[in-house]
């Protein structure tokens, strides 16, 4: 889970990747013009930013300098823009931005573009905590982490199928699903499903992909299903964060 600022002037982009980088387990901060994004900058460092071009008050690429001047370009930074030229990327992208994304922005494009911004910032964080600490000797291994070399700390897993809490020394095929025999056919395998899927949702951290890769489902496939068994997955990603 990570923290993302996304600065757009348009309030349908700003829902809509919102809503979708919500549903991957990120937490969403989101700006209307540059000077909404400078109050939050100065405040916390997102993990990760998607900043608009064209805005209103004060263009994405002028807010990327300042950031730069400033010493406040710590994060990595994803530009976004519907009439950008090809020279506003290349500037931007020399100043100091990870990536650029034209709009409308595709789906798998965004996500992609996300992960590799994310991984960008954890290099980063990590290059500087070793410098910072001065140690010759190799960096600690990774694989206790998730990519940060620090022990995963337990996380609690539930089911309202289930009704009772588990912990995740607790394999899933250990865990018996509490249905009642008696149900229709229909409503026992829906009751199943839908315990089936919170129980992967909160494992995975509400990261649809993931959620996606774990059960076999497409996205749309799985967003669909979700939809109709009404399973919320910004809910059971909170319970699993």
């Amino acid at each position: 889970m990570a923290n993302i600022l996304v600065v757009d002037d348009e309030m349908g982009i700003r829902e809509l990747l919102s809503e979708i980088l919500g549903d991957e387990g990120h937490v969403i901060t989101t700006a209307e013009n540059a000077q909404q994004a400078r109050e939050t900058r100065a405040n916390s460092t997102p993990d990760l930013v998607l900043l608009d071009i064209w805005m209103p008050d004060t263009d994405g690429v002028t807010l990327l300098k300042e950031w730069q001047r400033d010493g406040l370009l710590t994060m990595p930074v994803i530009m976004m823009s519907g009439h950008a030229t090809i020279d506003t990327a290349v500037e931007a992208t020399r100043i100091g931005a990870l990536n650029f994304l034209e709009k409308p922005i595709s789906l798998q494009k965004l996500l992609k573009a996300v992960q590799q911004g994310l991984s960008r910032g954890l290099e980063t964080a990590r290059s500087t905590m070793y410098q910072t600490h001065a140690r010759p000797l190799a960096p600690p291994a990774m694989e206790h982490g998730v990519a940060s070399g620090v022990p995963a700390a337990p996380v609690l897993m539930s089911s309202a199928a289930a009704g009772h809490v588990l912990h995740p020394s607790v394999l899933p095929n250990e865990h018996i699903f509490n249905v009642p025999f008696e149900l229709p056919l229909r409503e026992a395998r829906d009751a199943f499903e839908r315990a089936y899927f919170e129980h992967h949702l909160v494992r995975e951290g509400g990261s649809m992909t993931r959620v996606a890769e774990r059960t076999g489902l497409e996205r749309t496939h799985l967003y669909r299903k979700l939809k109709q068994l009404g399973v919320e997955p910004g809910k059971l990603a909170k319970k699993g964060g």
